[in-house]
């Protein structure tokens, strides 16, 4: 089997559709359909259940995609240690970052890349069971994502900062001249919020149910820009973690206000596929993640 064979295979895997896995790889999609043949000549059993289009793999098409990932994967492995011997680091390392990380991930990246100038990186923004998965199927290696909330399995963790929780309101509304607000209060004021399909919300939702209360939402959505963009204008409210601040400030005409009765925090952190052995790229990440104070790199500042 050639691995650009299986390479294919494994980026259709990943896309579910010949079109875009065939423009992934940077081949046509008559190239990739024959090699997907070719393949299937070799099992000697179909891969793909075909249709006008793509609808999934076959029993042996599954049982082929698992080796073929972690062949691939292993031999990015092998392409790491070899420039590793001639004395480089080189490589893409993949990231998928929860949304309410994504606003300080630069502080990780940024001078990784200025002491690797030839890793490049791939950060996709997912939610924290996407990221799971994308550890499991080795489509990332590197997730940056809550520790303590939500279980993690096949992974080791390393913890980055506490996510605390802040109310941005319009400066001339209900709280004017508040230092603090409580989560109760909170539940009784419009807000846009993230969709509950993010743990961030379900953080959220957990901590106002433990005060008795759910939140009141008037907008609800996946993006963190759409969020920002609303609560820009100074006419929404939202709970947002205060790693937001280190990006943005406190927008003009806002108040940042932080949520007390209970102050409540969760542990956001870095999780790697437990593999051996461990690829130079993430090795070489994680010790240069851990060498920095994040906790105290992303206290608020003024605006």
């Amino acid at each position: 089997m050639q691995l650009r064979h299986l390479r294919y295979l494994v980026t259709l895997g990943h896309e579910k559709h010949f079109g875009r896995a065939a423009e992934l790889c940077h081949v046509t999609q008559s190239t990739l359909s024959a090699a997907v043949r070719q393949l299937e000549s070799e099992i000697g059993a179909p891969l793909i259940e075909r249709d006008k289009r793509f609808k999934g793999f076959t029993a042996e098409g599954k049982v082929l995609l698992g080796w073929a990932t972690r062949v691939v994967a292993e031999r990015a492995v092998l392409d790491q240690q070899i420039g590793l011997l001639r004395g480089e680091l080189s490589g893409e390392l993949g990231l998928g970052v929860v949304p309410s990380a994504l606003p300080t991930i630069g502080l990780l990246t940024t001078p990784f890349s200025q002491a690797h100038a030839n890793v490049t990186f791939q950060i996709l923004s997912r939610t924290s069971d996407e990221i799971q998965r994308m550890l499991d199927d080795f489509v990332i290696d590197v997730g940056i994502t809550y520790l303590d909330s939500e279980p993690l399995h096949g992974v080791s963790t390393y913890p980055l900062y506490a996510e605390r929780y802040i109310l941005l309101t319009p400066a001339r509304g209900p709280f004017r001249g508040r230092k603090t607000v409580t989560w109760r209060e909170v539940a009784e004021t419009p807000l846009c919020l993230l969709t509950p399909d993010m743990q961030n919300r379900r953080i959220l939702n957990s901590v106002f149910a433990s005060v008795g209360c759910a939140p009141h939402v008037h907008a609800q959505t996946n993006s963190v820009l759409t969020l920002c963009s609303h609560i820009r204008t100074a006419g929404w409210s939202s709970v947002l973690p205060y790693n937001l601040l280190w990006l943005f400030g406190t927008p003009s005409g806002m108040l940042a206000l932080p949520l007390v009765e209970p102050e409540r925090h969760f542990a956001m952190g870095m999780a790697v596929r437990r593999q051996n052995p461990v690829p130079p790229l993430v090795e070489a990440f994680v010790k240069s993640v851990q060498a920095r104070d994040l906790e105290t790199e992303i206290k608020p500042r003024k605006s």
